[in-house]
């Protein structure tokens, strides 16, 4: 009898695991090519790892980062990591590249002893200070005259190869602005990534970042 329990039991978890790959399958064939394994966990679990963060040394940065939700039939639904996401962030990358902002060439270095960081992108070398907060799920970026002090809040998130910063659109729209001015490029491409937000709710912008 116990044989038979077992027998029975082994076939129930086989047919379980069989249709749990089945039906991860036919949701990774879904997603793009550009997803990456942090996209796929995200869109499984509905967030970006949630351990909190804390930001010390230099983070490259590894092209954009969008946050956003949308809802359909009354229910919400958070869209980060969804491949409507990574299309979102590809169209996002192709307009930073215009201003020359491309993965590997902006880097910034976080100093958590005294709160300090140094933004490198192309030939700027912009200082200022950072607050993280709110159990380490935010983070307030404040720039330095270079930028005339400007300031930005946003989302920081951990990722598996570093961590991820999104900022209300405006807001991120506005800096990226700022340092095409300062890099001597036309920034007026940049005001297509606010178009980028027309149907979605809660739209924001950033950078991924590895470490």
């Amino acid at each position: 009898m116990k044989k038979l329990v077992s027998i029975v039991a082994l076939a129930v978890a086989f047919t379980v695991s069989a249709n749990a790959q089945s039906i991860l399958g036919n949701f990774l064939g879904t997603l793009t090519t550009s997803d990456t394994a942090s996209n796929v966990l995200t869109a499984l679990t509905g967030t970006v790892y949630s351990a909190p963060i804390s930001l010390n040394g230099t983070y490259t940065y590894n092209g954009s980062a969008i946050s956003a939700s949308s809802s359909e039939g009354g229910i919400v639904a958070n869209l980060a990591g969804t491949a409507v996401t990574s299309g979102l962030e590809a169209k996002a990358d192709e307009i930073l590249a215009k201003v020359g902002i491309v993965p590997g060439a902006m880097k910034f270095t976080f100093n958590n002893t005294d709160e300090t960081f140094v933004l490198n992108v192309g030939s700027l070398s912009i200082p200022g200070t950072y607050k993280v907060g709110e159990g380490e799920k935010t983070v307030t970026l404040t720039f330095g005259k270079t930028l005339k002090f400007f300031c930005m809040t946003g989302n920081l998130e951990s990722s598996l190869n570093g961590a991820r910063m999104v900022f209300p659109a405006n807001a991120a729209v506005n800096f990226l602005k700022k340092i095409a001015s300062k890099l001597g490029e036309s920034s007026s491409s940049l005001s297509a990534i606010s178009k980028l937000a027309d149907g979605y709710d809660n739209f924001k912008v950033g950078f991924k970042l590895s470490k």
